[in-house]
């Protein structure tokens, strides 16, 4: 499948797009506390995704196994892909929740990294270097830039910090698709890979491992664990490579900042 380049009319719907999955997350945010399940948080997002945004949660019965909920929701050492449940969250729990909702035919992916109460330092400084990683990808998003640009980027900046880069699951093209090419890799070398052309949209999205960097999935068949049970931490925006650099769709309205 080749990379799809959107036109102005298709750019415009998923600006639209975009901006609902960051409101979303705005939404959700005042949610998130101590004694509160992932399956009412998933239930919010579904009916706000519905009721308040006139969209469609992409998630729901998406792949095979067919994925059971609105949302992704990876509570510590989970990396991505956790399946809201019953199950209260704690003080000092630290996730991430993953949305994308359809809206008149186009994809808006986005997630955040949320703290349940007071969460450690150690946490903390994970969130903030993850948060560090997917903005330097996408500092380097222009025309003429490569994805092994983007990928080096990510990794530097978590390697330096002592951290480990996940390789199995990466960004990806979005767009009239959930998952379209080109699949865009948190680590690489500079200079390699696809070139980057106005037009193409992606989702940077770096998840990055206190520990080492390997994983194993659940009996599930969805949810992503660390290995050795470190804490992970991922945060996702969709980018557009405009004529002259880049603009990020997924920006909360709620605050403007990315």
């Amino acid at each position: 499948m080749a990379v799809i380049i959107k036109t102005p009319e298709e750019i415009a719907g998923m600006r639209i797009a975009g901006r609902l999955a960051a409101e979303s997350l705005d939404y959700i945010g005042a949610f998130i506390k101590p004694g509160v399940t992932t399956g009412e948080l998933d239930q919010l997002i579904h009916d706000y995704h519905i009721n308040v945004q006139g969209g469609i949660p992409a998630t729901l019965g998406y792949g095979n196994p067919p994925y059971p909920k609105s949302c992704c929701t990876s509570i510590n050492h989970v990396i991505c892909h956790g399946i809201p449940d019953d199950k209260p969250l704690k003080n000092g729990d630290i996730l991430n929740i993953d949305v994308t909702i359809i809206k008149d035919g186009f994809h808006g992916d986005s997630s955040r990294m949320f703290a349940v109460g007071e969460i450690s330092a150690q946490a903390r400084r994970l969130i903030n270097v993850t948060h560090e990683c997917m903005m330097a990808g996408i500092g380097v998003v222009k025309p003429g830039a490569t994805l092994g640009d983007v990928g080096y980027a990510c990794q530097q900046i978590a390697e330096n910090a002592g951290y480990s880069v996940v390789q199995e699951f990466c960004g990806h093209g979005v767009g009239r698709g959930f998952h379209e090419d080109p699949q865009v890799l948190h680590y690489g070398r500079r200079h390699t890979g696809l070139v980057l052309e106005p037009g193409m949209i992606f989702t940077v999205e770096p998840m990055i491992n206190q520990g080492k960097r390997h994983l194993r999935i659940l009996a599930d068949g969805w949810t992503v664990v660390t290995k050795d049970h470190k804490l992970s931490a991922q945060w996702e925006h969709e980018v557009l490579v405009t004529e002259t650099g880049h603009e990020i769709l997924t920006i909360s309205p709620a605050t403007n900042q990315p």
